[in-house]
């Protein structure tokens, strides 16, 4: 069942990135309409939008920082143990 719906959403992958798109403004919206921010701690949680837009950022650093990481020595050649 489970790889049905990854097959799912792989042949629709175009529409499920459109809909994370979607999701994310949406989430964005509801935090410049709905979130009170009178007690903020900080100048920049006035942004409408500053938490979903750091998380997306913290996220994609990570990303690319273990990609880097694992580039640089923890990922070996496939024949490193028949040596």
């Amino acid at each position: 069942m489970i790889v049905k719906l990854i097959d799912y959403f792989r042949d629709r992958l175009k529409d499920v990135i459109r809909l994370c798109y979607v999701l994310l403004a949406l989430v964005v919206l509801w935090d410049v309409i709905f979130v009170s921010k009178e007690h903020a701690h900080t100048a920049v949680e006035h942004i409408p939008g500053f938490w979903a837009l750091f998380g997306f950022v913290a996220c994609v650093l990570i990303i690319i920082i273990s990609k880097w990481y694992g580039h640089l020595g923890i990922m070996t050649r496939e024949d490193y143990y028949d040596n």
